[in-house]
């Protein structure tokens, strides 16, 4: 087995290169995902470390330091972070020029031969669903034989071998739990919505929803939900009470669609009742009120949420698969049953306008979820959203985020300008949060949790000086576009 190191680079200051769910960038308050994804081709190789640089403010020289020590390192990369990570990739090759440098993730999936002759400094990458490739590689076994890899031979020449079939054995899957125990320091990461520590992993991948937008399961995780049974989470949440005790106040299942089978979510949650353990997860806005019942008596305290948008035809044409009458009724009864909702908007999605972004803040504010998250559109290659823009001349720019890490809007519509995209942000943060509806429970959530106190104050802060930074990137957007 060579010595390999499982490595998130060091990026932006803030960049999120790790996101799970929307979008790599720099958040508008300080959130860190778990390095999933590294962590779990990491549990497969034995005395692998794994690095998740930004959120523990590692510095280039840091690791560096520690990957002169490892014969191959395989890095996460995104479609925002590729120059970033190709550039940090040579500072390892100039180290030591013997070292095997991969790259996984969702961008060299879909344009594994670009990434390949664009980067020579890039040995190989793992296509699609990486964790036994990963393994392969690092087991030692010759490059022609290990499916779903793209690598360059000792001529410079590209190959692609065949692909390899996703993973359906989930249960034979170890657990990320442990890696996360020896490798991070789980007081470094942080979302705004869950309690402090908490820690975020996948039960299973894939998800059956179709919507247009979603990077994973167009790239990675495909359209059928691949999952560990019950008794097997249920193992290993006993696992993770006695690795972490009391030290973790909550467990987020991020799966894309965690309560698609509403059943083994129920099985799942007897576990964690069992347990003792508060937990959230991922849902879609059209669960039953018995179920939601079930889950909240059994320790769920938060639902994840994607609303995208207030307009129907919005919904339909990213074929999400919700109507808005069947949101409203799933969001009466988490207020009915008190579970909090942290919902997710998208602003510039296809058939967007003046007047649908009005439609999303208004159902926004009417249905209240506790607290909210807006994203701007985002055109990543392999999904159908990135074809559409293709297809239909929508590209302003092909730039997903800024120099800084912070978001931009690379889609432009005949009636509505990037700029519009991204002002339309901070308008609906705004008048969703400045109303008493939303400000009164907060106030009463930091009245009654000191350190909630200390994170919402900071947090504010954070968001208000990530305000000035947008608005200092529109200008300096705007003058560039003035005098080009």
């Amino acid at each position: 087995m060579k010595k390999t190191l499982f490595l998130s680079p060091p990026s932006f200051d803030g960049f999120d290169g790790g996101a799970g769910s929307r979008y790599q960038a720099k958040r508008e308050i300080t959130s860190f995902w778990y390095p999933t994804w590294l962590a779990q081709p990491a549990a497969l190789v034995a005395n692998s470390k794994l690095v998740d640089a930004p959120p523990h403010h590692q510095t280039v020289e840091d690791v560096l330091k520690i990957a002169k020590d490892y014969e191959l390192v395989i890095m996460h990369t995104s479609t925002p972070s590729l120059a970033n990570d190709v550039k940090f990739a040579k500072a390892i090759k100039a180290q030591n020029p013997d070292t095997e440098i991969g790259l996984i993730g969702a961008h060299v999936a879909v344009l594994a031969e670009e990434t390949l002759r664009e980067n020579p400094i890039i040995d190989f990458v793992c296509r699609h669903e990486f964790d036994y490739t990963c393994k392969e590689v690092a087991e030692g076994k010759a490059w022609d034989e290990i499916k779903g890899l793209s690598y360059r031979d000792r001529n410079g020449n590209i190959h692609h071998n065949e692909d390899r079939a996703l993973i359906h054995d989930w249960d034979c899957m170890p657990s990320v739990l442990p890696i996360y125990a020896r490798d991070l320091d789980i007081t470094k990461y942080f979302i705004g919505y869950l309690l402090h520590p908490y820690i975020s992993f996948y039960t299973g991948r894939g998800c059956p929803a179709k919507c247009t937008f979603c990077l994973w399961p167009q790239t990675i995780g495909g359209h059928v939900y691949r999952t560990k049974s019950p008794d097997t989470v249920g193992r290993e949440m006993e696992q993770a009470k006695a690795i972490f005790g009391d030290k973790v106040r909550e467990y987020m299942f991020d799966d894309d669609t965690f309560t698609i089978d509403k059943q083994r979510a129920i099985a799942i949650s007897e576990h964690m009742k069992r347990l003792k353990l508060t937990w959230s997860c991922n849902a879609r806005a059209n669960l039953d009120y018995d179920t939601l019942k079930q889950l909240r008596d059994n320790g769920l305290r938060l639902l994840l949420v994607g609303f995208e948008s207030g307009n129907q035809k919005i919904l339909d044409g990213i074929k999400k698969g919700i109507k808005l009458e069947v949101a409203r009724k799933f969001m009466e009864n988490c207020h009915k049953l008190g579970i909090t909702v942290h919902g997710t908007f998208i602003i510039g999605l296809p058939n967007e306008t003046r007047e649908t972004i009005e439609e999303t803040i208004r159902f926004a504010c009417e249905i209240n979820p506790h607290t909210i998250q807006v994203s701007i559109a985002a055109p990543y290659p392999g999904t159908e959203l990135y074809r559409q823009a293709l297809e239909n001349n929508w590209f302003s720019d092909r730039s997903l985020v800024s120099n800084s890490g912070i978001q931009m809007s690379a889609l432009q519509y005949p009636n509505l300008s990037s700029a519009e995209i991204e002002d339309a942000v901070e308008q609906m943060y705004r008048r969703f949060y400045f109303r008493p509806r939303a400000i009164i429970p907060i106030v009463g959530e930091m009245l009654s949790d000191p350190q909630m106190l200390v994170r919402r104050l900071r947090e504010g802060r954070e968001f208000f000086s990530y305000l000035k930074q947008r608005h200092a990137q529109a200008a300096a957007k705007s003058k560039s576009m003035v005098s080009g």
